[in-house]
């Protein structure tokens, strides 16, 4: 009997599509490295080659076709069977509460999209508000699942983290440091900078960051919003300090710098949080799911912002 994993099965497929190591490793949000492993395993598993190379192309070799054969009715055995278990489980109806950090409403909209794709027949509520009303509807378990940075230590809430989340300084175009490297932090101590309302997630994160490195900010206006922030630095106002994927616009048109400044970004993360011990129904659960294993790469390919 053949020992074949579904991961080298869904590696195999990608490498046969693509007919590139490398295309099929940037498809399956891999590295070359390994996919070139689980080829070689599979390969050992099946004892034949399964591609050959000539010249700098591969193909598929008489096994390979074989293989690949068999490795598509499979595959199509198991999307088949995933979608007659979620007709069974209601994944194709139903409805689905979730409430997100305003900063997360920059790429909520595409893994939505993305996981309405799967699930057509559902239907999404989608609440934007700020981190101290997410934590007050958490406490009152207002909605199936809320999307935030990480919430406090002590609260009766499970979090599962499923996407980096970088904050970076940003200035103007025309700003004098906009084009330097390697910013000392204390350097950045003779700016203003434009900062979120209390309580905010960018804001707790940013103010924890520099006690840590004992560097005292001035700070001028306060803004609750990202995109107040966004327009008085453009017009010069100051500095500020936000997510990367609320900037993706902005970098892309020259209307925003990000500046190199040392011990940046602040590296946080996106969360999927909901009461602790809370009955997940099934298509809440499918969502977590999917946010956890499929969300990161989906972002990256959407965004795809700037270095």
């Amino acid at each position: 009997m053949l020992h074949i994993t579904l991961r080298q099965l869904k590696v195999f497929e990608a490498v046969a599509r693509q007919l590139s190591y490398s295309r099929a490793a940037e498809v399956l949000y891999l590295t070359q490295p390994a996919v070139s492993m689980q080829i070689k395993q599979l390969e050992e598993t099946v004892g034949l080659p399964l591609f050959e190379q000539l010249g700098k192309k591969i193909y598929l070799t008489e096994a390979g076709r074989e293989f690949n054969r068999y490795s598509r009715n499979i595959l199509q055995q198991l999307t088949e069977a995933e979608s007659v278990f979620a007709e069974m489980k209601g994944l194709r109806h139903g409805k689905l509460a979730i409430s997100v950090a305003s900063t997360a409403s920059y790429f909520m909209p595409q893994l939505l999209a993305q996981f309405n794709r799967k699930f057509p027949g559902v239907t999404i509520s989608l609440n934007v508000t700020n981190r101290e009303t997410l934590l007050n509807q958490l406490a009152h378990n207002e909605m199936d699942v809320a999307i935030m940075g990480r919430p406090p230590d002590g609260l009766d809430l499970e979090a599962a983290s499923f996407m980096e989340n970088q904050l970076v300084i940003i200035a103007p175009t025309d700003h004098p440091l906009a084009n330097a490297h390697s910013i000392p932090l204390e350097r950045i101590q003779q700016e203003t900078f434009l900062v979120r309302e209390q309580g905010s997630g960018t804001r707790i994160a940013m103010e924890r960051f520099f006690t840590e490195q004992s560097i005292q900010l001035t700070t001028g206006t306060e803004m609750s919003t990202n995109e107040a922030i966004k327009q008085a630095v453009q017009a010069g106002m100051g500095l500020g300090i936000l997510s990367l994927h609320t900037i993706s616009l902005e970098l892309e048109t020259g209307r925003l710098a990000v500046l190199d400044v040392q011990s940046f970004p602040i590296r946080r993360h996106w969360y999927v949080v909901h009461r602790q011990g809370k009955r997940l129904s099934a298509l809440a659960q499918a969502f977590k799911e999917f946010l956890v294993n499929e969300a990161a790469g989906l972002a990256r390919q959407s965004a795809n912002p700037p270095a």
